[in-house]
């Protein structure tokens, strides 16, 4: 690793050594790119417990040696950073070329497991790919970005997360102008359906380089089939299927499902107009410019099916040579999609509620439980939550959520009937129950607070809200207010941004 200071080269012991495989094996989805220099840096936030997955040192990387690689001052040994190439899908809306406009991938580490990890910089400087903007972001996104992922992370959610965010030093001139910061961000890969739009727009033989490559990385159990491609479209379409399962399981709002963000690994990325869901209500939207709703909570399953189609367009010279039969393969894989969805997110709300058997009025049980929710704009998560304590008393906990209590009288009846005609251990089943209904999620005036705090240089309120959320199904006394929805003067009112 080298560190140039004007003309004179001084070597420092190795933090990181990366591999390129991207960038061996996939030219022309790419340029190679440079970080903008940080003029002053310092750590803000380092994971140690990802660090040590990743099989790094933390204090190496806390040292001063290591933050210039955290914020790019300094390249590892074996990195080649690029700024990668991607088309997508903005909002319905094609766009030929996006790319990294203030991103780099930095290289690869395999880590303790065998997983080859991207590593990647967000906010490192303009690129080609910039369209405009400054390539640079100001500390309160990238903090929210660390916070969110950690969230999920613990959740149980397959999500990118966050190595550290490092200050540049550098402000950022936004509304306001606003202190600087750098996101060092950890991913399966970078590879999203937007990729697969960029090399289909250019060679059938770049889908077919991108597709082997892909597969290799992310689902190898496909070279197995005998048509890997049709295999791998399947297995990208389950990961998808299950992972917006799991969204709508806790409330979680992306904010920008656009095809270039989302992956071909199956991990939630881009944690920019993104928020949880307080009050129950499938028309919630946080993002500032998703004026339509396009991407409300309750079209997300509808929409994670919309760009695995973007996907499978892309991928038809790989399924067939007959058009026809192309069409129809990608269609019988595509169609799948929402039997796939239900039923991850039909287990999941069975655990949600204490059920173990599935039965042909599960759906019905589940359904008419969520509309009382959404008609009396009761919280999503306190709800439940409270529902293990009702398990073993009455329905008190749950009714106390509402304004009108006796709302839940009925339903509450049928539930319990279903539970005792299972014959369950009480105390195990809300044990369980505990188990999979968080007490704790990234609150949005939580998040907020944090972030402010950050911003204007106080770290005490972002560290004590990422204790609690790294911890979501552990209730301890003293955070109360960490489990209680916002008042309604903040919620109704709530909005968030790109953090561009």
């Amino acid at each position: 690793m080298q560190r140039y200071l004007g003309s004179v080269s001084v070597s420092l012991q190795p933090v990181f050594v990366l591999e390129n495989s991207f960038v061996r094996e996939l030219d022309g989805l790419y340029v190679p790119w440079q970080a903008a220099p940080a003029p002053a840096p310092r750590l803000l936030a380092l994971n140690e417990e990802l660090a040590e997955d990743l099989g790094r040192d933390a204090a190496a990387l806390a040292s001063p040696e290591g933050i210039d690689v955290l914020v790019g001052n300094v390249v590892p040994d074996g990195a080649t950073p690029v700024a990668q190439a991607y088309a997508g899908h903005q909002f319905g809306g094609y766009s030929p070329v996006l790319g990294d406009g203030r991103a780099l991938l930095l290289g690869e580490v395999v880590d303790r497991h065998g997983r080859r990890r991207d590593l990647h910089l967000k906010g490192s400087g303009r690129t080609p790919f910039a369209r405009g903007g400054d390539g640079k972001a100001a500390v309160g996104p990238m903090l929210r970005e660390y916070l969110i992922g950690e969230a999920m992370h613990a959740l149980g959610i397959p999500t990118t997360r966050a190595l550290a965010v490092v200050a540049t030093g550098e402000p950022v001139r936004r509304e306001a102008v606003l202190p600087g910061a750098v996101l060092v961000r950890v991913a399966a890969s970078h590879i999203r359906v937007g990729t697969f739009q960029f090399a289909a727009a250019r060679d059938p033989e770049f889908v077919r380089r991108l597709a082997d490559y892909a597969i290799a990385r992310h689902h190898p159990h496909a070279l197995e089939a005998e048509n890997p491609y049709f295999a791998f479209y399947e297995a990208v379409v389950d990961a998808q299927a299950s992972l917006v399962a799991r969204w709508m399981l806790v409330g979680f709002v992306h904010g920008v499902m656009n095809t270039d963000n989302m992956t071909i690994s199956g991990e939630t990325i881009d944690y920019g107009p993104c928020a949880f869901m307080e009050a129950y209500d499938p028309a919630t939207v946080f993002s500032s410019i998703d004026h339509g709703g396009r991407y409300a909570y309750g079209n997300q399953p509808g929409i994670a099916q919309w760009n695995l189609a973007r996907l499978g367009e892309t991928l038809l010279p790989l399924l067939d040579p007959e058009p026809d039969a192309a069409v129809e393969a990608a269609t019988r894989v595509l169609d799948s999609f929402v039997e796939r969805y239900e039923a991850h997110w039909l287990d999941g709300m069975r655990a949600k509620v204490g059920v173990a058997d599935a039965r042909d009025d599960d759906r019905a049980l589940i359904g008419d439980l969520l509309e009382m929710l959404r008609s009396h704009s009761v919280d999503f998560t306190s709800f439940f939550r409270s529902l293990s304590s009702c398990v073993l008393a009455d329905l008190e906990p749950a009714r106390s959520l509402l304004a009108e209590p006796e709302a839940l009288d009925a339903w509450g009846g049928r539930w319990r009937a279903r539970l005792a005609s299972e014959g369950a251990d009480l105390p195990a089943v809300a044990a369980a129950m505990d188990r999979v209904n968080p007490a704790y999620i990234p609150r949005n005036q939580k998040v907020e607070e944090a972030l402010a705090a950050a911003t204007a240089g106080d770290m005490e309120p972002f560290e004590t809200l990422l204790d609690v959320i790294r911890h979501p199904f552990d209730e301890r006394s003293g955070l109360e207010e960490f489990a209680a929805p916002a008042p309604s003067s903040f919620a109704g009112s709530y909005c968030t941004f790109c953090g561009t």
